[in-house]
């Protein structure tokens, strides 16, 4: 296993990211504990020591699963974060009793990294808001030793984060970025970055794979990076990647399965970076691939809890793409023919509280209207 220096510590650079942890028959609130201990189990054993859970992952089952999982083992022997779910504005008046509470589920003393979630443009003003006093609460559990280290993710544009930091940033020990070799350029990544390289905060990644769209390419683009490192699987690529760059401390993959992780720890056994022909090469394939995306779902699932229809929306997101993409076809009208007519796009109501929760600003209303007026058009 990698291993990063952070301060006093040695972080493994693969971090286990508990969003996607196995669930049951499909449902993401049933998580299926025997399969996720058994991950948790293997990354141990494998040398991985950071765990990176949130209070909505799973519809708030996640951090209970990785308490019950890393609560048998010793406490020092791996590094645990969460985070202040600030993506919901409901939740900016109950830090405390949230952050009490998630002492409890995780059941630890202390967090040893803990995170305002998702800095962006429609929750910036909230958090920046002293009515809250939420960084004053943060900046004295961590003065109480509850807090080891304090940082922030964030989805939010340049502006944002430069907001965020000309407030906050003197007391920013880390940031959780989405990054990869599709967003360096798509979502400003590369610029986001220098900025945090400026304030001497390191990076954390998370959406390495872009929520799997890069676990697998089109044929010609996988056939250009097998050319050049035919010993390398696609996956593999986006990780060396990340390892080409010098601010990044932690990636965390929010692995679904055992095989995933086998491969991701065969992938990190060993440091093998990018040279400048391979940099070029996957950044013109990110810039081909770019021109082809019609919505950025990263498949997060923030937006599922916030439906009244209690609609699938990554899922239909995923199908939209699909068929916008091929321009019509039959594998979205085929897969929508198995959807009851209540969990259909046209069951969308228009009331945008989905979009108010998403980290990627996708207009999903918009893009339900227009899914139920594509398919056999």
């Amino acid at each position: 296993m990698i291993y990063r220096d952070f301060q006093d510590l040695k972080l493994s650079a693969l971090g286990m990211g508990a969003m996607r942890l196995p669930v049951v028959d499909g449902d993401d609130a049933r998580i299926d504990e025997a399969a996720a201990f058994e991950m948790v189990d293997l990354a141990m054993k494998s040398g991985v020591n950071y765990y990176d859970t949130a209070w909505g992952y799973h519809n708030g089952n996640s951090e209970l699963v990785m308490g019950k999982a890393l609560a048998r083992y010793p406490r020092e022997s791996f590094y645990l974060a969460t985070k202040f779910p600030g993506y919901d504005l409901s939740n900016m008046p109950k830090v405390q009793e949230i952050f009490e509470k998630q002492l409890e589920k995780c059941q630890v003393e202390y967090f040893d990294f803990y995170l305002f979630h998702n800095v962006c443009e429609m929750n910036i003003d909230a958090y920046l808001d002293p009515q809250y006093g939420i960084y004053e609460y943060l900046l004295e559990q961590k003065k109480n030793g509850r807090i080891r280290h304090l940082g922030f993710s964030a989805h939010g544009d340049y502006q944002v984060i430069q907001r965020f930091l000309d407030a906050y940033g003197k007391d920013m020990e880390f940031c959780q970025l989405q990054l990869n070799y599709l967003d360096w350029e798509f979502q400003n990544a590369k610029q986001k970055v220098e900025l945090l390289d400026q304030w001497n905060i390191p990076v954390w990644v998370m959406e390495p794979l872009r929520g799997g769209k890069l676990a697998s390419l089109a044929p010609e683009y996988e056939e250009k990076l097998k050319a050049l490192r035919p010993e390398e699987g696609i996956p593999a690529w986006a990780f060396r990647y990340l390892q080409s760059l010098p601010s990044v401390k932690v990636i965390l993959s929010g692995m679904s399965n055992r095989q995933q992780m086998e491969e991701n720890i065969q992938t990190f056994a060993e440091d093998k970076p990018l040279n400048a022909k391979e940099l070029e090469t996957i950044h013109s394939i990110a810039d081909s691939m770019v021109k082809k995306i019609v919505l950025p779902c990263t498949a997060c699932h923030y937006c599922t809890s916030h439906c009244p229809q209690g609609l699938d929306i990554p899922g239909l997101l995923a199908l939209y793409n699909e068929h916008c993409f091929t321009q019509g076809g039959f594998i979205a009208p085929m897969a929508l023919s198995a959807i009851p007519a209540e969990k259909q796009p046209s069951a969308c109501i228009g009331c945008r509280s989905c979009e108010a929760v998403c980290p990627q600003g996708i207009k999903i209303s918009e893009a339900m209207a227009d899914f139920t007026a594509k398919p056999g058009d």
